[in-house]
């Protein structure tokens, strides 16, 4: 989240602290260790300092989902729905290789199985996420760039599938050069 006009910018700083401690104590102790407390040990503050922004994990792990996003997804304005959809999914493909959100995946997907409110945000927050890529594939197939009895949400899936699939079930990463092969045979030309 930028800072609001009128927020102390080292309470901005100190946000972006925690935010980042929270990704990185999640990658690497995983869902069941991750508290608050440890939390607040790697970002060197004290717990009452979180508990003034975030009411509990959850909240705070949604945060820091919510604004590594933002800090991170490349601009598509002015290219096609298939140049966008290209620039998007080599950004996923390549932050999937190696990155603090990678190393969350495998903990977000543990920690859903035991714990519904996380399940529930992990659902939300992939449901957010597709929606630009649906958004894309419906524009593309308006446009004429797709064929017309594409199923944008079920295409959207399919295009994401490859890149979460070999992150998680394989031993090497899906190559962000391959995704133009990969909307060619999701999408046609």
């Amino acid at each position: 989240m930028r800072a609001e006009r009128g927020v102390d910018p080292r309470i901005e700083r100190s946000r972006q602290v925690i935010l980042r401690a929270a990704l990185g104590e999640l990658g690497e102790a995983g869902y069941g260790a991750f508290t608050i407390e440890s939390v607040a040990a790697r970002a060197g503050v004290a717990k009452s300092t979180i508990y003034r922004h975030w009411r509990d994990k959850i909240s705070l792990i949604g945060d820091a989902f919510e604004t590594a996003h933002e800090h991170v997804v490349p601009s598509v304005e002015g290219l096609t729905a298939r140049e966008s959809l290209q620039r998007l999914l080599c950004h996923v493909a390549e932050v999937v290789v190696d990155s603090a959100f990678s190393a969350c995946i495998p903990a977000l997907i543990e920690g859903a199985e035991r714990d519904p409110r996380l399940r529930e945000f992990r659902h939300r927050y992939s449901a957010l996420r597709r929606q630009s890529l649906v958004g894309l594939i419906s524009r593309g197939v308006a446009d004429g760039e797709f064929r017309e009895v594409v199923n944008p949400e079920l295409a959207a899936q399919a295009l994401l599938g490859p890149i979460f699939y070999q992150r998680l079930m394989t031993s090497e990463p899906f190559d962000p050069h391959s995704v133009g092969d990969l909307i060619d045979m999701v999408l046609g030309r």
